[in-house]
């Protein structure tokens, strides 16, 4: 479950189509709840191939996606047990790619690129340890500096730093990063995805019972990020009216909270889920008659793209956008929802209430995003652009560089990544 799962699972599965041999090294399946999944219970390790990649799998320290200190021992356990599986368990390959965050992930990948002599690539979905620091939770000056410290030889020793929004490129120039060293891959959306059908829209509407009201979603990690008391708060607001309803499907560190104020507020036009498998999130999606994208408003938050608003534009639900910068520019550029001031209740208020009775653009906006993700941002294009640039930071006699250069011919490339 989640974003860098999906990320990570659809670019590698097309590497491992196009005849590329593709290792990820991960944990056993727990996320957001921290109770590893029953079939992987009892294991300190496992090998195994889903479509193509091959996995192998390690013990971590299980936590739930709430509270630092446990965290932080669920970050460390994986750090030292990928990287002792990478060494001794792995082939040499052409490349290490280390995704962040978690921040220890790409440590153990750029030690595991050492022990092995090959290039290592650094991916940054989110900036860390600033993220962390804005949104209060790392104050310790010294680990602080310690943490800076790691990030910016990071960034010094990788071959490629491959982030996933274009205003990230700005914050990498200012620590000095070359800008051939630079290369933006963002999320987009894979077509198996989008195609899904273990549920249908009209299933879910009535499980939840909710008929023909107008519904508002939010689907995802229910975090300190994201500034959910908000979305409570324009729930309240219209709890006398019969004709809309609110949809919350995740888990997360702020879960409780908002469901006991929910609770406290007495709001019976809310409804919350837990996670849901995520070959039935289309049909939320295409449930809903707009869902929402919301983070706080802070610096740091100008500078991502969620993954989140490729799904939505790829299955025509139209979207409310409280994100500042990058994320906004894409959502008017595409022209499949609206964009709005983050953490406002009012604005919020008016975009549902403007969107609940404009069926019309509504319409044009289911319209306009399937198109626009389409034409932009299918995952098999984005992960073809990936690997073409890890071609370019192999030695000559590298496989990954041979396939590259042969990929125009009938041969068939066989690079290990």
């Amino acid at each position: 479950m989640g974003a860098p799962a999906a990320r990570t699972f659809e670019h590698a599965r097309h590497w491992a189509s196009l005849g590329h041999d593709v290792t990820v090294i991960t944990g056993f399946p727990n996320h957001p709840t921290g109770v590893i999944h029953p079939d992987y219970r009892g294991y300190l390790i496992k090998a195994e191939e889903i479509e193509g990649i091959q996995l192998l799998r390690t013990w971590i320290y299980v936590a739930a996606n709430k509270g630092f200190t446990k965290r932080i021992l669920n970050f460390l356990s994986f750090f030292f047990s990928s990287f002792l599986l990478g060494a001794l368990l792995t082939r040499r390959p052409d490349v290490v790619v280390g995704t962040s965050p978690q921040f220890f992930c790409a440590v153990a990948a750029y030690l595991l690129s050492r022990l092995k002599r090959v290039p290592f690539v650094f991916e940054v979905r989110d900036i860390w340890p600033q993220s962390p620091i804005e949104l209060g939770v790392l104050r310790n000056p010294w680990l602080i500096r310690a943490l800076e410290a790691i990030e910016l030889h990071l960034y010094r020793k990788a071959a490629l730093i491959v982030p996933v929004a274009e205003s990230s490129r700005g914050y990498l120039l200012s620590k000095g990063i070359p800008p051939d060293k630079i290369k933006v891959i963002p999320n987009g959306i894979d077509l198996a995805f989008l195609s899904a059908e273990s549920r249908t829209s009209e299933d879910v509407r009535a499980e939840l019972g909710i008929g023909d009201k107008f519904l508002v979603s939010y689907i995802g990690t229910h975090g300190m990020s994201h500034a959910l008391e908000i979305v409570l708060a324009t729930a309240r607001q219209l709890k006398d009216d019969a004709g809309v309803h609110f949809l919350f499907v995740g888990e997360g560190a702020e879960k409780a909270n908002l469901k006991q104020l929910a609770a406290d507020w007495q709001l019976p036009n809310v409804t919350f889920l837990n996670a849901q498998a995520r070959d039935t999130l289309p049909a939320f999606y295409r449930a809903s008659d707009v869902s929402l994208v919301p983070l706080k408003r802070l610096p740091l938050f100008k500078k991502v793209l969620p993954s989140k608003l490729f799904e939505l534009m790829g299955t025509g639900c139209p979207i409310i956008c409280s994100v500042e910068g990058e994320a906004a520019q894409l959502v008017n550029h595409s022209e499949a929802g609206l964009c709005i001031e983050p953490e406002s209740e009012t604005a919020l208020l008016e975009a549902i209430q403007r969107l609940r009775h404009e069926p019309e653009l509504r319409r044009q906006m289911s319209q306009n995003g399937p198109r626009f993700v389409k034409a932009n941002y299918l995952r098999t294009m984005l992960a073809e652009k990936y690997v073409a640039a890890l071609a370019l930071i192999g030695t000559p006699s590298s496989p990954l560089v041979r396939s590259h250069k042969a990929a125009t011919s009938s041969d068939s490339p066989t690079s290990h990544l």
